[in-house]
């Protein structure tokens, strides 16, 4: 049912863009005991340390992604800007 302003009604996110929001919390939450230690050491940071700023690092460029994903969803002729 469209709203009283005549906006169209919100739809289901697309399923890459779910996924792609899905890969840095599987990631940094599901995976532990794959890197929960301290060696190797890379760029001198314990391996868990660096495991988790790298998908810090990560995370917006996913979710930018599926932020690009679901706007060209929602465009009126489908192009890019």
């Amino acid at each position: 049912m469209p709203d009283p302003e005549g906006a169209p009604p919100a739809r289901r996110p697309a399923l890459v863009a779910v996924a792609l929001a899905l890969i840095p919390l599987t990631a940094m939450c599901f995976t532990v005991p794959l890197w929960d230690r301290i060696d190797p050491m890379p760029l001198g940071l314990p391996f868990n340390l660096f495991w988790l700023i790298c998908w810090i690092v990560l995370t917006p460029l996913l979710m930018w992604g599926a932020y690009r994903i679901e706007a060209r969803r929602h465009r009126p002729d489908g192009s890019d800007p």
